[in-house]
């Protein structure tokens, strides 16, 4: 009987293996073909991570964040219906025709911080319904008025910190970015060369001077020794458009954090909605250098050193609604450094060593007289008895500060007023020292019941 099962389980297997062949073998592909197509399959997914860009909607309008993609030009693949397109921090080299004429809905196109050296007439056709181009911070030396040509819309358009030569070929861009209509093209952009006009701006150098500058340069090989000696290098002053980044949507942003600064940068934006001036080194604000940034509502000046903020130095500052100044060396505010908040909604003082004496009054006065503003972080680091105490707890102490023989003093010679004379009133206000500084009333010039009271003014 064992015997006949184990014939019997030989059949079996045997007759399973011609199976097992064409089921391990399907599709015709031997092992190597199978890793073969496993390895590219892994391929293509790494391949469509890095070229993945974001997709979202924000009030209504569709964007496609495409940022730090190691890009080198656009995907056709990409959704056709897009409003703005984010390729900043790229490695896009040149805009060739017709690069982006597949996203005709475009309303804004961010191509700042990339390798650009060259537009081409035609890379920007098809964008009829452009508004904002960002072009800033690239290799651009020059450009026709042909590329703006597509885009009859253009509202804003950022080309500063290029490398621009200011010669004959620039001159129909120039003079187009200077039309009055166009105040906001080309804004902030300077001259690179030639060393007569460097450092000067697009929107304000002569267009005649371009082409007398090309012959300027031609001339003086063959001037020889009289030639007239070359102008001495030109200082730029660096300003907030050449140290930081900007960012114009979803909101115009000023990028400047990290950039070692010592002060705040000269030639602030003044459409600038929000500003990131954190960990740098300004120990100081000085008056009225917020000026030009009237829309400003987010002000980021956390993690510097700063120890002193003058007066008005906020001023111009009328819609700020957030401003952050923890993690600095505030002691306290001077008066009146608040006085030009008039919106703001949000003060941020956390991580500073805030000194509770009578300095330190006038911001919880503030504070108190604008209960709307939301605070965080007003925390007394001296004198060692109210170390850790909120401040606001620290001035009510000193405003419920008064000595109880000096209470009673005053309580015993206003009563001894009663009823007195003219003279023996001001006798008593004299003999109390209390320094009246034309508040308290002036004697009666004849004798009436009336009672008089002492005010102690602390």
């Amino acid at each position: 009987m064992h015997l006949f099962t184990i014939l019997l389980l030989l059949l079996l297997l045997r007759s399973a293996e011609p199976r097992r062949g064409p089921r391990s073998g399907s599709g015709a592909l031997g092992p190597d073909a199978r890793g073969r197509v496993r390895g590219r399959g892994r391929a293509g997914v790494v391949r469509r991570q890095i070229q993945e860009c974001k997709e979202y909607m924000e009030a209504g309008e569709k964007y496609l964040d495409c940022q730090d993609r190691q890009l080198t030009t656009v995907m056709q693949d990409w959704p056709k219906d897009i409003n703005h397109l984010l390729l900043a921090r790229n490695k896009i080299q040149v805009l060739r025709d017709n690069m982006f004429s597949q996203f005709t809905q475009l309303k804004s196109l961010d191509l700042q911080q990339n390798d650009i050296s060259m537009v081409e007439d035609g890379a920007f056709s098809g964008l009829s319904q452009l508004t904002t181009l960002l072009l800033q911070h690239n290799r651009l030396k020059t450009a026709t008025e042909e590329v703006l040509l597509p885009m009859p819309r253009l509202t804003y358009l950022r080309i500063y910190d290029n490398p621009w030569s200011c010669h004959c070929l620039l001159d129909s861009l120039i003079r187009t970015i200077q039309v009055p209509s166009n105040r906001n093209l080309g804004n902030y952009a300077k001259c690179a060369e030639p060393p007569s006009l460097r450092g000067q701006k697009l929107k304000k150098v002569s267009v005649e001077s371009l082409c007398a500058a090309d012959n300027q340069v031609d001339r003086r090989p063959e001037e020889g020794p009289g030639r007239q000696p070359r102008p001495p290098p030109f200082k730029v002053k660096p300003d907030a458009t050449s140290m930081c980044h900007t960012y114009m949507f979803p909101k115009p942003l000023l990028d400047c954090s990290s950039k070692e600064l010592k002060n705040i940068p000269a030639d602030l934006p003044s459409d600038i909605v929000k500003m990131d001036l954190s960990s740098n080194g300004i120990q100081h604000l000085r008056a009225k250098q917020f000026l030009l940034a009237k829309d400003l509502k987010l002000l980021n000046l956390s993690s510097n050193s700063l120890s002193r903020i003058d007066t008005a130095a906020f001023a111009g500052l009328l819609y700020l609604r957030e401003l952050d100044l923890s993690n600095n060396s505030l002691h306290y505010f001077q008066y009146g450094v608040l006085e030009d908040l008039y919106f703001l909604r949000k003060l941020s003082l956390g991580d500073n060593p805030w000194i509770c004496d009578y300095n330190i009054h006038y911001l919880i006065y503030w504070l108190k007289h604008h209960p709307g503003v939301f605070y965080t972080g007003l925390i007394c680091s001296e004198p060692q008895e109210f170390r850790g105490w909120p401040v606001e707890e620290y001035v009510k102490t000193y405003n419920g500060e008064c000595p109880k023989d000096k209470q009673t003093g005053q309580m015993d010679m206003g009563q001894g007023v009663q009823g007195g004379s003219d003279n023996e009133a001001q006798e008593v206000v004299g003999d109390t020292g209390v320094d009246t500084g034309g508040r308290l009333p002036r004697p009666l010039k004849e004798k009436k019941p009336n009672r008089f009271e002492i005010i102690r003014l602390s």
